[in-house]
Formats: C-alpha cells, sequence, structure tokens
C-alpha cells in the first residue's frame, strides 16, 4: 500500500495545527514576528537535534558547493514570510477561511510548477481533467467561504 497521500493529509493537519496554534502564541505575545520567529527557532533545534542523534549529516564539501547561493537562503526567506503571513491571518480571519485561501493559491503555484518542470521537479502536463479538477477545487475555495469570500 502507497502510505504518501496518508501521510500527506497527516502533514496537512499538523500544519493546521501548528499554524492555530504559533498564531495565537503571536497573538498573546502582541507579535507575530516574534511568534513566527519562536517557530523556527524550535523548528531548528529540533531538525539540528535530529541530524545530530541520527548522525544523517554526511555532507560534503564538494556537495556544498554545488548548491547555488540563492537556494540558501529563498527558500526559509520565503518559508518566513508565508508562515509569517499565515500566523497574522489566522487571528484576522479564522484557521478555515485562512487555509482554503492559502490552497488556492498554493494550487495555482503547484499547478504550474509541475506543468513546467520548475525547480528542476518533474514535468507534469496540465490535462484537461486536471483542469477540470483545478477549476472544482477552486470552485471549493469559493463555496467553502460563502460570503466571506468577498468581505476581504
Amino acid at each position: 500500500m502507497n502510505y504518501f497521500p496518508l501521510l500527506a493529509i497527516f502533514a496537512g493537519v499538523v500544519i493546521s495545527l501548528q499554524a492555530t496554534l504559533n498564531a495565537r502564541l503571536g497573538v498573546l505575545l502582541q507579535n507575530t514576528l516574534l511568534g513566527t520567529g519562536i517557530a523556527f527557532f524550535v523548528g531548528c533545534l529540533l531538525c539540528l537535534s535530529l541530524v545530530a542523534v541520527t548522525g544523517k549529516f554526511n555532507v560534503n564539501a564538494t556537495s556544498l558547493q554545488t548548491v547555488p547561493v540563492y537556494l540558501w537562503f529563498t527558500g526559509g526567506a520565503l518559508g518566513a514570510l508565508g508562515v509569517g503571513l499565515l500566523y497574522f491571518l489566522i487571528p484576522q480571519m479564522g484557521i478555515g477561511p485562512m487555509t482554503v485561501f492559502s490552497l488556492a493559491g498554493q494550487l495555482i503555484v503547484a499547478t504550474a510548477a509541475s506543468h513546467f518542470g520548475w525547480f528542476d521537479l518533474p514535468q507534469n502536463p496540465v490535462t484537461l481533467q486536471k483542469l477540470i479538477g483545478f477549476f472544482a477545487l477552486f470552485t471549493g475555495v469559493v463555496l467553502v467561504n460563502g460570503e466571506s469570500f468577498y468581505a476581504y
């Protein structure tokens, strides 16, 4: 059995929970940016601890040199921006509408990235069936948010 779809669903559950908890942290601290920084700091400590415990730090100097400069910074910067925005928006909009709008943005970029094979991803062209699914999901964004879709 392929467990990847179940793991992806679990990842979505975890992301929604951590976003809600960390948004609350930012509200209580009265500083969304500080809450985001704390979340990233704890995540960094956990990842580095797991690397140390598992002994999986087997990167050689040649590998480090082959990484383009933009990859060292862009992902982290975009992650902080995106996550920080989520933490800011959750108390304003609620977790449901924010997540649905966020998923719409992810769907748009994921479809384009997959179609064109951006960032050396496997190329997966858009087909009529995928377009129908895309518009069905996008329609779901509108339907799930109902009147609140137009309130912002």
